[in-house]
């Protein structure tokens, strides 16, 4: 059990990189998707922490260059919207009991991670994967998503913080718990941000979350589950 009060103040806004000619963030997004370009991957599903395949791949393509191919995912079918239901409420009554702050700091570590470590790949992949420009997809999958996270955390802070008065003789207390069952994501196409945000918002609350992906923001979206599992989740 730990013990003492936590309190996450208010972030301050990721600055947004103006890629500039010659500047270092340029050349490292111009790295990034060369190194993309240059090769096709393979995105299973995950489910109860495994990689699932089956078989029925799907091309991936940049909506500006139908003719390359980034990769493919592995589509699922019904059976496999019933496991992932079922192994998110295998994991409800863990991930609900882990201190809120725990939880918290796997989402701040995800911000650090595309903030520094990430944003080139990031920006490259959004911007293969939705045809976005550079400050574009700055704004979006690095910023935005930045900011979701930070921001998420101070705001349940402040939730959590939120208690009923007292009257004489009667101490009142609010305890804030997760929601019954699993919650479902289902995250669109045009914002790395918003597929990011939709799912781990909810999950930073202790609930336990089936996300399922765009077709076509699956390229972008396989990166920040792979941030998520680095930073501890």
């Amino acid at each position: 059990m730990s013990f003492g009060y936590f309190n996450y103040t208010t972030p301050a806004n990721e600055p947004v990189l103006g890629y500039a000619p010659g500047s270092p963030e340029r050349k490292a997004l111009q790295k990034a998707l060369a190194d993309a370009k240059k090769k096709q991957i393979e995105i299973p599903m995950y489910i109860g922490g495994r990689a699932i395949k089956t078989g029925n791949k799907v091309e991936i393509h940049p909506p500006h260059e139908l003719s390359h191919t980034l990769g493919f995912f592995h589509r699922g079918e019904e059976k496999h919207i019933n496991q992932a239901i079922d192994a998110a409420l295998k994991a409800k009554s863990s991930w609900e009991a882990l201190p809120w702050e725990d939880r918290a700091h796997i989402f701040l570590k995800a911000a650090d991670l595309i903030a520094e470590k990430y944003r080139a790949q990031l920006n490259a992949a959004t911007m293969l994967c939705q045809s976005k420009n550079a400050f574009q997809a700055e704004i979006d999958s690095a910023c935005e998503l930045i900011d979701f996270l930070r921001f998420n955390v101070h705001f349940l802070c402040e939730i959590y913080k939120q208690q009923p008065y007292n009257s004489p003789g009667v101490r009142n207390r609010t305890e804030w718990r997760p929601l019954e069952g699993f919650v479902l994501a289902i995250t669109p196409f045009n914002f790395t941000a918003i597929a990011g945000n939709l799912p781990t918002s909810a999950a930073l609350c202790g609930n336990v979350v089936v996300w399922k992906a765009a077709d076509t923001q699956i390229y972008s979206a396989q990166l920040i589950l792979r941030i998520l599992k680095e930073a501890g989740l």
